[in-house]
């Protein structure tokens, strides 16, 4: 498949035609126009000969490669020209209404006419066009009501809904010109270039020549160019571009790094891992983009209506103007309603009702490091009820911690202790060893270290022999009543024991538990706020240590000792009585993401994170996801007022029809009035009035 970069598409109706036409031609079944994002996606063997001739009946076009550069300047430059057009216009028809009187007849025709065509010419030109091939949108009705209006003598009317409609088509394409560039600030974050070390010299290259294996150079200010680790220098990170938090991160040897984020100080070598196509950042930004033009059930409701809707009000005009006058109705007026009823029925303010908000609400999120994969999701996500967790990794760090220490012999137990597991990689040892050294404590080498399956380890220290490990490990004649009742509380709180004993006495006791999120419990209030009604864990975990996480946090149920599959089966459970979303890693909770009504992976970018979820969390914590939630319930419930306010008015101007006060230009200014407002209500969208998010230490 080819993409090729469009310019001068007139509205979203019109793309969506354009998209029909183009999908009859050989080879054009799976032909897309993005209208958000103006590309047209096509496969290599279509006609392009025939794609353009189409496009050009609806005045867009196909930007060339060299003109691709400088497509925002297009933009720019077109809508200048159609704001010069209007003015000139506005301005020949004030002169006619002021010599009107004085001068002529025809001169004030003339520049009634004059002043029609400058701010109407292309639209009266497609209504043409359309009209021959008797295909019927807003361009065609706009022509015939132009061409009746002036065919009875409504000049000054006329001329007035010409440059109505001319205002309209400036103010709608700013509106989603204005969803467009915010959706582009964020493509900004793409590097460009890459300063890459050979043989000792610096060459730059684009990002897209980049290898696995490139050595970088990065240096102070300078975006890295895509994912790699840090091989020499220290410096903070801005990752902003991909987690959405504007907290710097401070990266040192061996750390990963994100591309597209930016170096703030220092110099950093950076051995790239991915090429930029396969970065973090590019597939977030191809996401994003490709989010932009998945339709959600509403928006595709509406152009289904709007196809039979258009008709419909053609049927309505034609008896406004045939059918009073057989019952004493004067014809010309009748006639100049049914004109009127033809402007009211465009149904352009209908279809961007939701298109505008919805690239509003995925922007708003991708800003927030909340990658949301489509509009369909995004309403989705305003929907749900009910939200289940994975515990590790998810309320939980996934990192075992020393929670609580009952110690005995105090410097004894951490000698031991640290001595022991200093030299050990393992989860359990590492949470000891940051224990012990809370403390500043000088630690020996350990001697004729034993592994004792089952139950631990036990070695030499200064010459004499410690065990540790679980409470297997202790020999019995060292438990006496304190410490066993000691060692049930521990158990039964939910920690995993970690005992360090000799060989006649218990010298002290680790509870160590998989450390809780510092947000976790903030974020699950704040969802309740947000209007979820449930928040439940679904964890492998035992029922202790499930029941310990879930009162920490304040869920509203747990369900523990679950296999992958029996998650599944909850979520099953879950998603016949609510709406609901599954919070997980993105890997182990696979299954139960994508049965799940949606599916909302944690993960800072990870390839399976991106591939398994309809939404990712790219801070790789939860703080952001109440947010997300408003954001979605706010999308909406915007698309619902626009609907409404886009049918009302039309309504509204229609029903004038009874009386026959319905005028041209009530018309027009029934339907720009709807189209502006739901373009501006759309925006506010964009307007982040609060940073309400619960953030991580």
């Amino acid at each position: 498949m080819a993409e090729y970069r469009l310019q001068g598409l007139s509205c979203a109706n019109c793309a969506r035609e354009l998209e029909e036409e183009i999908q009859k031609l050989n080879h054009g079944e799976n032909a897309k126009i993005l209208f958000n994002s103006s590309k047209l996606i096509v496969s290599d063997d279509i006609a392009l000969n025939k794609v353009e001739k189409i496009l050009a009946g609806d005045g867009a076009s196909i930007l060339k490669r060299d003109e691709d550069a400088h497509d925002h300047n297009h933009d720019h430059g077109a809508g200048s020209k159609l704001l010069f057009l209007i003015g000139a216009s506005a301005l020949l028809y004030i002169l006619a209404m002021v010599f009107e009187k004085s001068m002529p007849g025809w001169t004030a025709v003339v520049l009634y006419l004059a002043g029609a065509a400058l701010s109407g010419y292309a639209t009266f030109l497609k209504g043409l066009k359309n009209l021959f091939k008797l295909k019927f949108n807003i361009d065609t009705l706009m022509t015939i009501a132009l061409i009746g209006a002036f065919g009875i003598g409504e000049w000054k009317e006329g001329t007035l809904v010409a440059i109505l409609f001319g205002i309209n088509e400036y103010l709608e394409g700013l509106g989603m010109n204005k969803a467009r560039k915010s959706m582009e600030t964020l493509l900004d974050a793409a590097p460009k270039k890459a300063i890459v070390l050979k043989g000792g010299q610096e060459k730059v290259l684009p990002v897209g020549e980049l290898k696995t294996d490139d050595i970088v150079l990065v240096k102070s200010g300078q975006k890295i160019p895509s994912d790699g680790v840090v091989v020499e220098g220290r410096s903070s990170v801005n990752e902003a571009a991909i987690t959405g938090e504007s907290m710097p991160v401070d990266k040192m040897t061996g750390e990963p790094v994100f591309g597209g984020s930016i170096n703030n100080e220092g110099v950093l070598k950076v051995r790239i891992t991915k090429s930029y196509d396969d970065s973090s950042l590019a597939k977030i930004l191809h996401l994003v983009e490709e989010a932009q033009e998945t339709k959600t059930p509403t928006e595709q409701f509406i152009n289904k209506f709007a196809k039979y809707y258009t008709p419909l009000i053609m049927g309505v005009a034609a008896v406004v103007m045939v059918v009073p006058p057989f019952f004493g109705g004067d014809w010309g007026s009748w006639f100049y309603q049914g004109l009127a009823v033809l402007i009211v029925g465009c149904p352009c303010a209908l279809i961007i009702s939701s298109p505008i908000a919805i690239i509003s609400g995925i922007t708003r999120n991708a800003r927030n490091g909340i990658l949301v994969k489509g509009g369909v999701f995004l309403e989705q996500l305003g929907h749900i009820e009910t939200v289940a967790f994975d515990k590790t990794g998810t309320l939980t760090k996934g990192e075992p911690h020393v929670e609580k220490v009952i110690s005995y012999y105090k410097e004894e137990f951490l000698i031991a202790a640290g001595s022991i597991e200093r030299s050990s990689s393992h989860p359990l040892a590492k949470a000891v060893m940051k224990e012990v050294e809370k403390h500043g404590i000088s630690l020996e080498e350990p001697a004729d270290i034993t592994t004792i399956p089952g139950q631990g380890v036990e070695a030499a220290v200064s010459g004499k022999l410690y065990r540790l490990g679980n409470e297997a490990i202790i020999p019995s004649a060292a438990i006496d009543e304190k410490i066993q009742a000691d060692i049930d509380q521990l158990k039964n709180a939910g920690y995993t024991l970690v005992a360090v004993s000799d060989d006649s006495r218990v010298l002290g006791l680790f509870g160590i538990a998989d450390e809780i999120r510092p947000e976790s419990k903030a974020v699950i209030q704040h969802l309740y706020k947000a209007g979820v009604k449930k928040a439940i864990m679904l964890t492998g975990d035992h029922e202790k240590t499930a029941k310990k996480v879930a009162e920490a946090v304040g869920l509203t149920d747990f369900h523990a000792n679950l296999l992958p599959d029996q998650k599944v089966e909850k979520i099953n459970d879950l998603i016949h009585e609510r709406k609901t979303a599954m919070v997980g890693d993105g890997i182990n909770d696979a299954p139960a993401l994508a049965v799940a009504d949606l599916g909302i992976a944690m993960g800072k970018g990870t390839d399976s994170a991106i591939e398994t979820a309809d939404i990712v969390l790219m801070q790789d914590h939860l703080g952001k996801l109440p947010s997300a939630i408003k954001i979605a319930k706010r999308v909406n419930a915007v698309i619902k007022l626009n609907i409404s306010l886009a049918l009302g008015l039309k309504l509204i101007a229609l029903l004038l029809t009874i009386p026959g006060l319905l005028t041209l230009w009530i018309a027009i200014l029934s339907d720009m009035g709807a189209t502006i407002l739901v373009t501006l209500i759309s925006l506010t969208i964009l307007i982040d009035k609060s940073s309400a998010s619960v953030h991580s230490n």
